[in-house]
């Protein structure tokens, strides 16, 4: 992997120093991390092959350009290798009140770029349907979409706080959804009690009215996606 970096336009005849493998890997992806010239990079090998990496490289960049993502600079789908610059931070399990405004700001961010993409159907990556999943779905049936670009996988790895900023790393399930999948991510995954979670949505929805309802029915299907996919790949 060295001597790739070594020989990439980007980094030829330049001194690096790594790659080294970073701790706490997720599944689909392998991540190293190196520097040159003090310059600090992170490099990404694809694990799964099933994901549509021209579509992340594109989001990224986006993201990128609205200041909350890092800086994507190779692409190699043929490789399976992807490029971008290393982004300090912490990942936290619980949240305060100055996270959720900082992460409320940077969702609403994010919701606010535009892509076209078909919305991600959310009921066909389920292979079977609890009593609960579906009550919720027919719930969801009532209410009006709010499609917009989501980053759909908010866990705490994908999450950095550093100062008074907060980044979201780890693109590959972004695509078009309804907002409130991504808040009921965060509510889910940071196990936000009532207070918190009215706090962070205050935050985010500013003077706009939120639907409870509408929230609680999508944790249920963030949970219930979860439980599959942690189960198919462990």
């Amino acid at each position: 992997m060295k001597r790739y970096l070594s020989r990439h336009p980007l980094f030829e005849g330049e001194t690096i120093e790594g790659p080294y493998l970073l701790e706490g890997q997720g599944f689909s992806n392998e991540n190293h991390r190196f520097s040159v010239n003090g310059k600090h990079y992170l490099l990404r090998k694809f694990i799964l092959d099933d994901r549509d990496r021209e579509l992340e490289f594109a989001v990224q960049t986006l993201a990128y350009e609205k200041g909350i993502a890092a800086k994507p600079l190779v692409l190699e789908s043929d490789s399976g290798l992807m490029i971008c610059e290393f982004l300090p931070g912490e990942h936290k399990k619980s949240l305060e009140h100055g996270d959720l405004k900082h992460l409320a700001r940077i969702i609403r961010e994010l919701h606010t770029i535009q892509i076209t993409s078909e919305p991600l159907p959310l009921r066909d990556l389920l292979a079977s349907e609890s009593r609960e999943v579906t009550e919720a779905f027919d719930l969801l049936s009532a209410y009006p979409r709010e499609i917009v670009l989501c980053h759909n996988d908010l866990n705490p790895k994908n999450i950095l706080f550093s100062d008074e900023e907060v980044k979201l790393i780890d693109w590959e399930f972004a695509g078009n959804n309804d907002r409130y999948f991504d808040l009921a991510a965060v509510s889910v995954e940071f196990a936000l009690g009532k207070e918190k979670e009215v706090f962070f949505l205050q935050q985010y929805f500013k003077e706009e009215k939120w639907e409870q309802e509408k929230l609680d029915a999508y944790k249920v299907i963030y949970k219930a996606l979860c439980a599959e996919w942690f189960q198919k790949n462990t």
